[in-house]
């Protein structure tokens, strides 16, 4: 089949590219032309395990393009993967998905499937079709259905090839055809097929109630430090119950990325609209914002003010396995370790030049100026008063007692829970993680 991809993100190229590798011929499109011509020459615009190999494999059935009149004149399938950032008000940014279908309704000149892949409020299906069909220039007929991606950064690439499910929401027996058509090369993946309205809910709801897990464990985490409890001791016992199960029970600082805080907000925004309140999401957002400045109200254990004092940040990205900022909690952290009159340096193995202009863009160079960038974590720690970590990089997680020896005082906070506590026991280290006891270094 021909694919059209508009939009070249994370769920844009990973589509795509995973539709090549199952022996489709797909077209990327996307305005940026300095990304189309780097991806052009083989390398991925976003950093993703096995991304760029599977660019290489399947070059002959990939094209990119910012050239978007001839790529939907003759597509069987448009996808579109654009971006529905997050307004001010917590709703979805709906602009570029909707000048995607106007440009689809002005260019294409045959019939063919519009498939809705961004994450969108529901009954934007709806309206997407109608928009297309008031904006066509030409007599064909476009069916529209939403296909909602369930892809997590770090593991895009399996996750898309080797889905738990694909949900294809469709209004009529053409539009489930020609997807199951589509999805024929993605073997043993259950396909399940709803209306559009079920679909764009799936999506939401799956996402939120990851949240509202996450949410609820750092809180019961936060209990178990006041009654001396363990936390992972608590979510191993949990884990076992097949009904819990044992994902997503990673207790830490918050959850971050371009799904969870935006998808959160725009459910909630959605209930509020239909004049209802959807209260465990709401909560869940509010713990999730308190949580990302725990380790900061930890730190005043230990120094009544930053001032003067060196601190050492350890991860950046709001996960390991990518190069993504969005929400992550230092994004929120260093500009208060700055303004406390701290000296920050800061490592991260991907993180830092997109950390680095994130603090162009939201705060100021003089704010960015006072951030050191580290090569190496060595160098980050040396002489620090106190060492926070946000993100669980395998490079953190691999470091032992000694290698923080070069701090000028070992008081190490860690947001992710990176070590076992006998490790740093006995230890002139102290050590604070979540919901887990203090290593007090006597």
């Amino acid at each position: 089949m021909n694919i059209a991809i508009a939009g070249t993100g994370y769920v844009g190229l990973c589509t795509g590219v995973c539709m090549a590798h199952t022996g489709h011929y797909v077209t990327c499109v996307d305005i940026d032309e300095q990304k189309i011509n780097l991806m052009k020459s083989g390398k991925s615009p976003i950093f993703e395990e096995g991304l760029e190999e599977l660019m290489t494999l399947n070059n002959e059935r990939l094209t990119y393009t910012t050239d978007y009149i001839n790529a939907y004149q003759n597509a069987d399938i448009i996808f579109i993967g654009v971006g529905t950032p997050e307004k001010k008000d917590g709703s979805a940014n709906l602009s570029y998905v909707y000048n995607v279908a106007k440009q689809i309704a002005h260019n294409v000149t045959k019939d063919c499937v519009v498939v809705v892949k961004s994450t969108v409020p529901i009954g934007t299906n709806d309206k997407i079709e109608n928009f297309i069909k008031s904006e066509l220039k030409k007599p064909v007929t476009i069916y529209v259905a939403s296909n909602p991606e369930f892809l997590a950064q770090g593991t895009a690439i399996r996750d898309t090839l080797h889905a738990s499910r694909i949900v294809i929401g469709v209004e009529n027996q053409y539009s489930e055809n020609i997807l199951r058509q589509a999805y024929n090369g993605f073997k043993d993946i259950p396909i399940v097929v709803t209306n559009r309205r079920s679909a764009e809910m799936i999506k939401y709801a799956s996402n939120d109630f990851l949240a509202l897990k996450i949410s609820y464990i750092n809180e019961i985490a936060n209990l178990c430090e006041l009654i001396g409890a363990d936390i992972q001791e608590v979510t191993n016992g949990m884990g076992y119950d097949e009904r819990i199960g044992d994902k997503f029970l990673n207790a830490g600082i918050g959850y971050g990325g371009s799904c969870f805080p935006k998808d959160t907000k725009a459910l909630h925004w959605l209930a509020s609209f239909h004049d209802y309140e959807i209260k465990t999401i709401k909560a869940a957002i509010e713990v999730n914002e308190q949580q990302k400045f725990k380790l900061f109200k930890k730190s005043r254990k230990y120094y009544e003010s930053l001032e003067g004092l060196t601190v050492a940040v350890l991860g950046l990205t709001f996960k390991p396995g990518t190069d993504d900022l969005r929400e992550a909690p230092s994004l929120v952290n260093v500009p208060l370790f700055v303004d406390d009159g701290a000296i920050v340096k800061v490592w991260d193995p991907v993180g830092s030049e997109a950390f680095k202009n994130a603090m162009e863009r939201e705060h100021n160079s003089e704010l960015n100026e006072k951030v050191e960038y580290c090569d190496k974590i060595e160098e980050t720690l040396k002489e620090a008063d106190i060492c926070f970590i946000f993100t669980e990089w395998p490079e953190i997680k691999a470091l032992e007692p000694k290698d923080f020896n070069n701090m000028k005082d070992v008081i190490i906070l860690d947001g992710r829970n990176c070590y076992d506590l006998n490790v740093f026991s006995g230890k002139n280290i102290k050590y604070e993680s979540i919901g887990r006891s203090l290593i007090s270094g006597e």
